[in-house]
């Protein structure tokens, strides 16, 4: 029962992991095509050099920005993940063990 418990807790920790991150993965896809699509329309409306670079470096570091936060966001995942399977297996333990005595 116990390895059945702990099992069920680590795949429900995996499926909101994964939950997470595929709408994170949508979040971004979106917020990038949004993001390149006001630097073209930008570009094309203005001819401003300047400003066009401006919008470039802009759109590039916004990227970049949310990539970083991404990474983040998933490492915090999995440790949590890990950190809640581990949590589990100890409680788990410790009440066989409780049990094993009273019994």
């Amino acid at each position: 029962i116990s390895i059945v418990v702990v099992a069920a807790v680590v795949a429900a920790a995996a499926a909101a992991v994964v939950v997470v991150v595929v709408v994170v993965v949508v979040v971004v896809v979106v917020v990038v095509v949004v993001v390149a699509l006001v630097a073209v329309i930008v570009v094309v409306v203005v001819k401003n050099t300047i400003i066009v670079v401006v919008v470039v470096v802009v759109v590039a570091a916004a990227v970049v920005v949310v990539v970083v936060v991404v990474v983040v966001v998933v490492v915090v995942l999995v440790v949590v993940v890990v950190v809640v399977a581990v949590a589990a297996a100890v409680v788990v333990v410790v009440v066989e063990s409780v049990v094993v005595l009273v019994a």
